[in-house]
């Protein structure tokens, strides 16, 4: 399967997420947890970000972080491999303890700050390990309530916080009842935010695929016009887009290329592009999903889907 994006630059929000290999528990014991937030206070020292929310499960963690350098790649291999080879050594074993590459997405913190912070901070909720996220040790939790911590960067956090405590407890338990998905508006993978911002990043960011620079025409590339996209699928296949639009997604393979490309390469929302192609917006972030996986194995789906954005103006 292809290799999402890795985006680095300077002054760049990330929410990063890093699993075990084969989803098995990275953190055993008490002092595991405590080794892995040691070397992470390590990691901001050495490259200089600003940590803003994190949370430690036991088979993954969830990080918020801004890097004031393009240096993420360098941050997480340093964390992953520090903590890596501690965790080695103090259980006699060897190979790899994280699952591939770590994910990053890089998010537009003036609108997502708020909502990604207690997305992370509610993960033992979500995971039945407690009902109060108040009582789990191994988040940034309690020092938004107050408790010292000094992992993060608290002049940071409140320039985006606009709340006291007890409005942020309450805006955090509105979450146990009422769960969002932050990420149902993630754009290719890799961007969570307005369109605006989004083009914005793509005209600053530098990006590297499996190691290799894409030039700034391909970034600019990332994001295409909607009417474009559909024209050059219409105008392949000789259908009108109702005609797309009414079919059922399977066997239909101009519809779930029109879901899959309008998903990779424009801002729109799932809702938007159910509306499109007259699906709701969950069946569209699942079929993309799957088209994605399909792609990345059908050499032939994936030439008509290059074929196809080949035509398209940006």
């Amino acid at each position: 399967m292809a290799r999402p994006y890795r985006l680095q630059s300077a002054d760049c929000f990330y929410h990063i997420t890093s699993r075990g290999d084969d989803r098995k528990k990275i953190f055993i014991s008490e002092y595991d947890f405590m080794k892995f937030l040691e070397y992470l206070s390590l990691a901001k020292n050495r490259f200089k970000f600003y940590l803003y929310s994190y949370c430690l499960m036991s088979n993954h963690y969830h990080l918020l972080l801004e890097t004031t350098q393009a240096n993420i790649s360098r941050i997480m291999h340093y964390l992953n491999g520090a903590y890596t080879t501690y965790y080695n050594i103090k259980r006699k074993r060897c190979g790899h303890l994280f699952q591939g590459r770590f994910k990053s997405i890089v998010v537009d913190k003036d609108s997502y700050f708020l909502e990604l912070s207690r997305y992370i901070h509610l993960n033992p909720v979500r995971a039945k390990m407690t009902d109060n996220p108040a009582k789990y040790r191994w988040s940034s939790y309690l020092a938004y309530l107050g408790k010292k911590d000094s992992l993060l960067d608290r002049d940071k956090i409140r320039q985006y916080l606009n709340m006291n405590t007890g409005q942020y407890e309450g805006f955090v338990s509105g979450g146990i009842q009422n769960p969002g998905d932050p990420f149902k508006n993630i754009h290719a993978g890799f961007l969570l935010g307005s369109v605006k911002f989004i083009k914005e990043k793509l005209k600053t960011l530098s990006y590297q695929v499996e190691g290799d620079e894409i030039s700034h025409k391909q970034i600019i590339n990332l994001t295409a016009s909607k009417d474009e996209i559909i024209k050059a699928i219409t105008d392949k296949y000789h259908k009108t887009i109702e005609q797309i639009r009414i079919s059922k997604l399977r066997p239909m393979k101009e519809k779930r290329l029109a879901l899959y490309l309008l998903r990779k390469y424009t801002g729109l929302t799932n809702k938007e592009i159910g509306l499109e192609l007259g699906m709701k917006p969950m069946a569209v972030s699942k079929s993309a999903l799957r088209m994605e996986q399909l792609i990345s194995q059908d050499k032939g789906m994936k030439g008509e889907a290059v074929e196809i954005m080949s035509t398209v103006k940006v």
